[in-house]
C-alpha cells in the first residue's frame, strides 16, 4: 500500500536531507531490504536519487519535479524510488557516482540513476530539468523513457548495467607495484601542479574553483623538503586570495563550499564542515612556514565559526549550513549600502563599505558579497583617515552587522554528527590549540572526541556512522576509523592523555580486521559482511575528502613511530605500493596519499619530552615544536622524571629528566640523539632538514 503524499516513509527517518523530502507525492523509500524486496519481488527498476541538505540543486529539483504530482505519478508507477543522504552513505554514493561519470563523463549532486532489482547502474545523471532545456532533457522525458526501455529492451537494459559494473569495479582495484617509492612521485606532482596554477588568482583551473586543501599542503611540504620558493609562493598565494575573496564569510567566519568564478568571489553559499576543518589545517601550517597573521586571524575565526555555529550541546559537530535562505541562495550572506550605514552608522559603514567592496549596484544580483580587493592603506586614504582609524571602524561595524545578521532568517543547519567529519574537525581544533595556545580549541576537540568514541558505538565496540537527536545508526566505514584514529593521535600530541593512542590503535586494528584486502593491500571502504551493496569500493583518490586509505597510511606510520610496531608501518608502506602506479599517472588526485609519502621518505624525528609540564622551560620546548613547520614528526611526553614501566610510551622508555629539569630527546627510529636541556640545541636538531 503506498503511503499518502501527505507523509511518506522518509518521515520516519533522521536525516534532515530524507526529511526535506517526507511530504512529496513521491513514494520514497529509504534504501534498505523493504525497498530493495519490492523491487525484486515487483520486477521494477530502482530509481535512486542521492543529495543532501545543504545542497542547493537538490533542492531546485525537489520543487520543480518530486513536488509536482505529475511527475511523482510518472515515478511512483514506473519505478521503487529511493532516496538516500550520500553523507549517511557514502558507500552508495561512492559506486553510484562513478556509475555515472562512466556514463556521462561527470557527476555531482543530484545524482539520480537508475538500477536493476539487482542494483545493477544502467542509466543515470546528476540535475534534469523539468522541462527541455540547455540541452538536457526534461525529467519527465527521462522517466517515460528509462521505463519504456526496462520493460521493452530488458536484455539491453541488464547487459548495459552489467558492463557498467564491471567498469566501476575496475576503478576499485589497486594492483601493488614492485617499483621503488622515490621522491620523483612528489617532484612528478610538483611539476603537475605547476602546469595548472592560476598564476593570477591562485588555485588550479578555471570556475568553478574548489579549495585544494591536501595540494596546497603538499606544496609546504616540497617547499621544505627542496626549498622551492616557487611551491611556497603557489600556497600563499592560493591562501591569500581565499581569505579575501567571497568564499569566505568575511563577517561571521568560515569557507563557503567553493567559488563559482575563477577570482574567490561568488560562493555557492552552502558550508560544510569538512571543508572547514581541513582549510584550519592548511592556514595553520602556511602561519608556521610564513608567520603570515592572515593565516592564523582566518584559522582562529573559521574555528570560532564552528564553535560558535556548529557545535552541538552533546559535544559533536554539526554537518553543514545550506546554501539557500527563504528559498533564495545566499541572501543571509549579501549586503547593500543602505542596510550597512543603517545598521553601522554612517562613518563605521562607510568604512566598511570602502574595506569590503559594498556597492550601491553590486557585485551579485544587485547586492554585495563582501570581499577585500585591495590594502588597507588604499581604502584608508580614499577616505581620508589612518588606517588605524579604518580598522577601528571597520571592527566596530563588523560586530553590529554580524549582530543583525544573526536575526536573519538563517540557513537550513543540517545538524547530525558524522563520525568521519568530527575526526576532521578534532584533528583541526587540536592543531589549532597548538600553535594559538587557545584552550577553547582543546577542549572543543576533547569533548566531540569523548561523545563520538562513547555515543557512536555499535554493540560490538565498532563505530556507528551518525547521530542525529539520541539516534546513532549506520555502521562505520573506513573514513569513520581512520579519521578518528588520526584525531586521536593529534590529541595524544595535544594534551598527551596516553588514552588517546590506545583509542588510535584499537581504531585501526579494527579497520586491519574488518577491511583490509590481504591480496593487494590497503583497506575497502565497507566490511565483507555488508550485503546491500552491489560491489566493495576501495580508493586511493581524494574527493571532497581526502581518501580514507590516504589518511590511514600516515596515521598507520605515525603510530609506527610512536610505539616501534613496525607491522603498522609495513601495512602503510602497502597502501603507498597499491596506489603507487595511478599516483604517478595522476598525482593531484592523491594530494593527501603524497603527504604520507613525504613522512614515509623522510626521516620522521621522534622528539620525547620528560620534565614537569608546568616548568617554564617545558612549555618552551613545546611551543618551539609546534610553531615550527615539522610535519614528519611525532612528539611522546612523560611528566615523571624517569619514564618507565609497562604504562610509558615506547618511545619513552628509558628516558629521563636531567637534573631534574625538562629534557628533549631527537630521536630518529628509535635511535635518539644526545638528550638536551636547552632550547636553541633543540631548535638547530628539530629544525634540521
Amino acid at each position: 500500500m503506498q503511503a499518502s503524499w501527505r507523509e511518506n516513509r522518509l518521515a520516519r527517518e533522521t536525516s534532515p536531507y530524507l526529511l526535506q523530502h517526507a511530504h512529496n507525492p513521491v513514494d520514497w523509500y529509504p534504501w534498505g531490504e523493504e525497498a530493495l524486496g519490492r523491487a525484486r519481488a515487483e520486477d521494477k527498476p530502482v530509481l535512486l536519487s542521492i543529495g543532501y541538505s545543504a545542497c542547493h540543486w537538490c533542492h531546485v529539483m525537489e520543487r520543480e519535479s518530486f513536488e509536482d504530482e505529475a511527475t511523482a505519478k510518472l515515478m511512483n508507477e514506473g519505478f521503487v524510488c529511493v532516496k538516500v543522504d550520500r553523507e549517511e552513505h557514502p558507500d552508495l554514493d561512492m559506486i553510484y557516482m562513478n556509475a555515472v561519470q562512466i556514463m556521462t563523463g561527470s557527476g555531482g549532486w543530484p545524482l539520480n540513476v537508475f538500477l536493476t532489482p539487482e542494483l545493477k547502474p544502467f542509466y543515470g545523471g546528476t540535475y534534469f530539468p523539468p522541462d527541455e532545456r540547455h540541452g538536457m532533457p526534461s525529467f519527465k522525458a527521462v522517466l517515460e523513457r528509462v521505463s519504456r526501455a526496462y520493460r521493452e529492451q530488458r536484455g539491453k537494459v541488464d547487459a548495459s548495467g552489467t558492463q557498467i559494473l564491471s567498469y566501476v569495479n575496475q576503478l576499485s582495484k589497486a594492483v601493488p607495484s614492485r617499483d621503488m617509492l622515490t621522491e620523483d612521485l612528489l617532484l612528478t606532482a610538483l611539476r603537475d601542479l605547476k602546469t595548472r596554477f592560476d598564476d593570477r588568482l591562485g588555485g588550479w583551473g578555471a570556475a568553478p574553483k574548489f579549495p585544494n586543501a591536501a595540494g596546497i599542503g603538499l606544496l609546504l611540504r616540497v617547499h621544505r623538503r627542496h626549498h622551492d620558493s616557487e611551491a611556497l609562493r603557489m600556497a600563499e598565494l592560493t591562501l591569500e586570495k581565499m581569505a579575501l575573496g567571497g568564499i569566505y564569510d568575511q563577517l561571521g567566519g568560515g569557507f563557503h563550499r567553493y567559488a563559482t568564478d575563477a577570482r574567490w568571489l561568488i560562493p555557492h553559499f552552502e558550508k560544510m564542515l569538512y571543508d572547514n576543518a581541513l582549510l584550519v589545517v592548511a592556514y595553520l601550517e602556511a602561519y608556521q612556514v610564513t608567520r603570515r597573521p592572515l593565516f592564523t586571524r582566518v584559522a582562529r575565526e573559521c574555528l570560532d565559526y564552528v564553535l560558535r555555529e556548529m557545535t552541538a550541546p552533546e559535544g559533536g559537530f554539526f554537518c553543514a549550513e545550506d546554501a539557500d535562505s527563504e528559498g533564495v541562495e545566499g541572501k543571509y550572506y549579501v549586503w547593500t549600502p543602505e542596510e550597512v550605514v543603517t545598521v553601522a552608522g554612517a562613518e563605521a559603514g562607510r568604512a566598511f563599505c570602502a574595506y569590503y567592496d559594498v556597492r550601491p549596484d553590486g557585485n551579485w544580483e544587485g547586492h554585495s558579497i563582501l570581499h577585500i580587493t585591495r590594502p588597507t592603506e588604499e581604502a584608508a586614504r580614499e577616505l581620508g583617515i589612518a588606517a588605524e582609524k579604518l580598522e577601528a571602524r571597520v571592527a566596530e561595524a563588523k560586530g553590529k552587522l554580524l549582530a543583525v545578521r544573526a536575526g536573519r532568517v538563517h540557513p537550513g543547519l543540517d545538524d547530525k554528527t558524522l563520525t568521519s567529519w568530527n575526526g576532521l574537525m578534532i584533528s583541526a581544533f587540536a592543531r589549532g590549540y597548538q600553535v594559538l595556545e587557545d584552550s577553547r580549541y582543546l577542549e572543543g576537540a576533547r569533548q566531540a572526541a569523548r561523545f563520538v568514541l562513547g555515543t557512536l558505538r555499535s554493540g560490538d565496540g565498532g563505530l556507528l556512522r551518525t547521530y542525529r537527536r539520541g539516534s546513532a545508526r549506520l555502521e562505520g566505514c573506513l573514513d569513520d576509523y581512520v579519521f578518528m584514529a588520526a584525531a586521536c593521535l593529534d590529541l595524544y600530541e595535544t594534551d598527551f592523555d596516553a588514552a588517546w593512542v590506545r583509542e588510535a590503535r584499537a581504531l585501526l586494528d579494527r579497520a586491519v580486521d574488518r577491511l583490509w584486502d590481504p591480496e593487494d593491500g590497503a583497506f575497502f571502504f565497507t566490511p565483507a559482511d555488508q550485503k546491500d551493496l552491489v560491489l566493495r569500493s576501495k580508493t586511493g583518490y581524494d574527493g571532497a575528502l581526502p581518501s580514507g586509505n590516504s589518511v590511514a597510511a600516515l596515521a598507520l606510520l605515525r603510530l609506527a613511530r610512536l610505539t616501534g610496531e613496525e607491522a603498522y608501518a609495513d601495512r602503510a608502506v602497502a597502501i603507498l605500493r597499491a596506489y603507487r602506479e595511478p599516483l604517478e599517472q595522476m598525482p593531484a588526485a592523491f594530494g593527501a596519499l603524497l603527504w604520507a609519502l613525504d613522512f614515509y621518505l623522510d626521516t620522521a624525528k621522534e622528539v620525547a619530552l620528560v620534565g614537569p609540564s608546568a616548568a617554564a622551560e617545558m612549555r618552551e620546548f613545546l611551543r618551539l615544536i609546534r610553531r615550527r613547520f615539522v610535519p614528519n614528526k611525532v612528539v611522546a611526553f612523560s611528566e615523571a622524571e624517569a619514564a618507565q614501566g609497562s604504562e610509558a610510551m615506547p618511545l619513552l622508555q628509558g628516558k629521563v629528566a636531567l637534573g631534574g629539569r625538562p629534557t628533549a630527546y631527537l630521536c630518529e627510529h628509535f635511535r635518539c640523539k644526545a638528550p638536551t636541556t636547552d632550547r636553541e640545541m633543540f631548535e638547530k636538531m628539530l629544525t634540521a632538514v
